[in-house]
């Protein structure tokens, strides 16, 4: 059961990072309650979760660490194919015992599992490659219940069925398909707006990245995107996007992530190496950075977020389940905790990485 000390150590790095413009006797007041809240909270989760349980669904996880690799590894399309379909089913069948929200799940390390910062839902999301020229997503999200029932909805990914990605609310039905390594929980008038960034491997020559804002609806149901980014065009002034993405050439190291220290969520400036406009799969980094600021409920791009150009691989980054290629890095898995706020325990006596997307 975690110490009171390691939940300090975390919530005091929570709140260094979102503490702009706080007093010290406010950002005191603010760290003491996210303390005794996030403490008793994390030990209420372990408490959940018996002896039983846990030895059960340590089984189950067992069980699903070599569908799981062979989901990415597997040599024939077949083979991932059935990896996928056995992972699938024996997933839902760890995931109905109770409580089972509370269990990390986090040996599997070609998985994404993202929990919410608030720890209302947690979304798992994997990538099944059909051949070398096309990509499918695979998702689900698991929201956390008062009786630790199992209440789960699938993901279908749809994004090679549309021409306009951009502009429209998704279901989870139509889902554009991504692999999460990260979520940005923003407020306003009341309401949650939880920040979704993931990646997909999309074609042979290019990669995409994503950033998109999910609600829910007053019956709890989960919706992709909406009219939450402004981005500013020189012919038509402010611009209304559903969801945002870069394209990018497949070797190239493009970042989109979020940046704690300067509320931000950060992305690349991308040119043509070979003046292809046209052609995403020739687009690089060119050394400066973009990006979006929350403003009233928004996501309100800024033109240009540093005034040195900066090399690639300089930009701050975070914790996240894929290195520059796409590839699954082990080293750099996210091993999300319960209420997303768990950092490794001080005593590692390790500098905490910023995470990488």
């Amino acid at each position: 059961m975690p110490s009171l000390k390691r939940c300090m150590f975390s919530n005091s790095k929570f709140v260094q990072t979102r503490s702009i413009g706080m007093s010290p006797a406010i950002r005191k007041i603010v760290l003491s309650l996210l303390v005794i809240s996030s403490c008793a909270l994390l030990n209420n989760a372990h408490a959940q979760l018996s002896a039983a349980q846990k030895k059960e669904l340590r089984k189950r996880e067992d069980s699903l660490k070599e569908f799981a690799n062979n989901i990415v590894w597997g040599q024939e399309t077949a083979e991932r194919f059935r990896a996928d379909s056995n992972f699938i089913r024996m997933l839902v069948r760890a995931l109905v015992l109770k409580n089972s929200f509370y269990y990390p799940f986090d040996s599997l390390k070609t998985i994404s599992r993202l929990y919410s910062p608030d720890s209302v839902f947690r979304i798992f999301t994997w990538q099944l490659k059909k051949d070398a020229y096309s990509y499918f997503q695979r998702g689900a999200i698991q929201v956390r219940t008062t009786d630790g029932s199992l209440k789960l909805i699938p993901l279908h990914d749809e994004s090679n069925f549309t021409n306009s990605p951009d502009d429209s609310v998704r279901a989870p039905n139509n889902w554009i398909g991504a692999i999460y390594y990260r979520i940005v929980l923003k407020t306003f008038q009341g309401k949650k707006f939880y920040t979704l960034l993931g990646y997909d491997d999309f074609a042979f020559t290019s990669t995409k990245k994503w950033m998109e804002v999910l609600t829910f609806d007053d019956e709890g149901r989960p919706l992709f995107g909406g009219p939450y980014i402004y981005i500013k065009d020189d012919t038509t002034g402010r611009q209304v996007r559903y969801r945002f993405h870069i394209e990018y050439k497949k070797d190239a190291a493009a970042t989109l992530n979020y940046d704690p220290d300067m509320d931000m969520i950060v992305y690349n400036d991308l040119i043509s190496e070979t003046n292809e406009p046209k052609m995403k799969d020739t687009y690089v980094p060119d050394g400066d950075f973009q990006g979006f600021k929350w403003e009233n409920g928004q996501w309100v791009h800024v033109d240009k977020v540093f005034h040195t150009n900066m090399k690639d691989g300089e930009f701050p980054k975070e914790h996240l389940i894929l290195d520059d290629n796409g590839k699954p890095n082990e080293q750099k898995l996210i091993d999300q905790s319960i209420i997303n706020m768990q950092k490794k325990d001080s005593s590692n006596k390790k500098p905490v990485k910023k995470v990488r997307d």
